[in-house]
């Protein structure tokens, strides 16, 4: 393990990050809002540690094995978010303790959206800005940004890009060089971005509102500067904007590269995740749909609209509302719920276990079904036209398996706090899936949790950004064997 090279790039990262605070100092020096102290503090504190860490090992240059790369990418978001925690604690509004403002830095930067704010609309315009801007950081993911940044100052970037991109096959790359690849995924994002933001300001969302919801509708974070969310504006223009760029942006990135580079749009629908994808959000939004119109909750076209949203909202991890689903009727809100364990397409900005390991693992539980009627068959599991390896299928089963093992262990750890079951297992998928709002008593917001509890969903959020594995290793005596 190189140590020395780690701290290096942990300084240098944490100095990048300190600038992040910038853009909300300048938002509070706009609106006067009283809440640039805190940011002036939390970017010299974040600065001058990044400093010290990094100026006594300045000078070293090794290569990065696969394990720094692991140790890195989880030091770096479990570092970032303490730190990004500051401007919440030292502002005079909303004073966050240190636990709950932890997890709010944890819940923007692993684009969860899970909050324990309350009273939203009154906050200083600065401290809602930097919200949205951390759920856009950790959008793509820093360490991609980083990877972009870091072969200019020495340093290779492969084995932190495979322990950040999402999905069961992490080594294929868009462009043959890993720094050209994380610049391509930086254009496209900040691309939909900007055109997400301008498609907000033109159906009516003032300047502010469209910049930071266009953050975190990109980033499928759900963070908004209303209490009501994209319900505040009551826009059916609004919603559709909202629907049509949150499926875009969970949906492979790898997709949006080519479509850009050959100018055609026709791979998206040979591609198996995406039609898989895209059949399943149609199959869930026309159950709801039905639901809400035989038990006469809304009229039929607005359960039309609500059903619409709501489900693209709840099943890409967004955590957007337009209508609390957690009192629909029948069984929609488990529904909606368990939908979210398959979440976003692998390489996109979507949590869950990723579209393309639910759609192996039933493709691979039908070959058993055959393989019963015909024992001595051999049928390979293939994705559109290609044979998926068994090396694969046994990593996508052994992701399955730990992801539910790990569910099951933070489900009696919340209980063991003293949460209700229905809290408790909807309040671990919503933050080891990304979500944000869950049932019970965290469907409006987590601030009535005991810390324990918070520590523990906390905990969850790293889990699911950084998928499972890159954190558990860690905790593997092999790892850190020699």
């Amino acid at each position: 393990m190189h140590y020395k090279v780690i701290l290096r790039i942990l300084g240098i990262l944490l100095m990048i990050f300190s600038f992040s605070m910038l853009p909300p100092l300048a938002i509070s020096y706009i609106y006067n809002d009283g809440a640039d102290f805190a940011f002036i503090a939390g970017f010299f504190i974040t600065l001058v540690t990044g400093f010290l860490i990094w100026i006594p090992v300045y000078r070293v240059r090794q290569d990065l094995r696969t394990r720094d790369g692991f140790l890195i990418t989880v030091l770096f978001w479990a570092v970032l978010g303490f730190f990004g925690a500051f401007p919440f604690m030292i502002t005079e509004d909303p004073h966050l303790s240190f636990v709950d403002a932890v997890f709010e830095s944890l819940s923007g930067l692993t684009t969860t959206g899970a909050t324990v704010i309350t009273g939203i609309d009154y906050l200083p315009k600065s401290i809602l800005f930097y919200r949205q801007q951390l759920q856009w950081l950790g959008g793509m993911g820093i360490i991609v940004l980083a990877v972009a940044i870091l072969p200019m100052l020495g340093i290779g970037g492969m084995q932190l890009y495979r322990a950040e991109i999402p999905g069961p096959v992490k080594d294929s790359k868009l462009t043959p060089r890993i720094t050209e690849t994380a610049k391509a995924l930086w254009y496209i994002y900040l691309s939909l971005t900007i055109v997400c933001g301008v498609g907000y300001w033109l159906a009516g969302m003032d300047v502010f509102d469209a910049v930071s919801h266009s953050f975190s509708t990109v980033a499928i974070g759900g963070f908004s500067t209303h209490d009501a969310s994209i319900g505040y504006f009551d826009s059916l223009t609004i919603e559709l904007i909202c629907v049509f760029f949150m499926v875009v942006s969970t949906v492979n990135f790898g997709l949006h590269f080519f479509a850009w580079r050959q100018r055609s749009i026709s791979h998206y629908f040979k591609d198996p995740e995406f039609k898989f994808y895209i059949s399943t959000l149609l199959g869930i939004t026309l159950i709801a749909l039905i639901v809400l119109i035989v038990t006469n909750t809304y009229e039929p076209a607005e359960s039309l609209r609500k059903a619409t949203f709501m489900v693209v909202s709840i099943a890409t991890t967004s955590g957007f509302a337009t209508a609390d689903f957690a009192h629909w009727p029948a069984m929609l809100p488990f529904l909606l719920f368990v939908a979210t364990f398959a979440g976003g397409c692998a390489g996109s900005t979507g949590g869950g276990m990723k579209v393309i390991r639910v759609l192996l693992i039933l493709k691979q539980g039908y070959r058993e079904i055959q393989r019963l009627v015909h024992p001595n068959a051999i049928i390979p599991v293939k994705l559109g036209k290609k044979p998926i390896s068994d090396r694969v299928l046994e990593a996508v089963w052994g992701f399955f398996s730990v992801y539910m093992i790990v569910f099951v262990v933070m489900l009696v750890a919340l209980l063991a706090t003293g949460l209700d079951q229905v809290t408790a297992w909807s309040a671990v998928g919503a933050t080891l899936n990304n979500l944000g709002p869950g049932l019970g008593n965290v469907s409006a917001h987590y601030g009535n949790l005991n810390e324990p509890a918070k520590w523990v969903l906390c905990f969850a959020m790293l889990l699911g950004r950084l998928e499972v594995f890159t954190l558990l290793v860690l905790f593997t005596p092999i790892f850190w064997k020699r």
